[in-house]
């Protein structure tokens, strides 16, 4: 088992401040501007649950890449987060993930999906919510010229 400590003080009106001993950095955090009181340009929570279902995604592709040995030049990813009202409640009902991985060997692109997809399948933060995962991936291969 391992615990993670994180600590918030409210500062003012709908923002407070988000710091753990484990980390160097605060975030600071508020309610979204589409609530009222809300406060444009800060993180909120929706934008956080996000954060942590999309960098889960790639912590966990990148170690299940690692492990299977899979050579890629690049990966990045963009993540939507779609917060919905069910049943009178607001709940975050879907994250969209789009990896984009560009790999050198045109022969691995199916390996290259099924690694993307075992990783989504894989990812904690995603076996631990309710929220539907959708995984659009693209998979290209490199324009490099590599030479012996």
């Amino acid at each position: 088992m391992h615990n993670y400590h994180v600590q918030l003080k409210w500062q003012e009106g709908r923002i407070g401040s988000l710091q753990s001993a484990e980390l160097n950095d605060k975030i600071t955090v508020a309610t979204p501007p589409e609530f009222e009181g809300g406060v444009p340009g800060i993180w909120s929570p929706e934008h956080l649950f996000t954060a942590s279902v999309l960098s889960c995604f790639m912590t966990t592709f990148l170690a299940i890449a690692g492990f299977s040995k899979l050579e890629f030049e690049s990966f990045d990813c963009d993540a939507t987060g779609v917060l919905s009202k069910v049943e009178g409640k607001f709940m975050m009902t879907e994250v969209v993930l789009r990896p984009r991985l560009i790999i050198m060997d045109e022969s691995k692109v199916e390996r290259a999906q099924r690694i993307l997809e075992k990783a989504e399948t894989n990812c904690l933060i995603t076996n631990s919510i309710l929220t539907k995962v959708n995984l659009i991936s693209d998979v290209t291969i490199s324009q490099s010229i590599v030479t012996p």
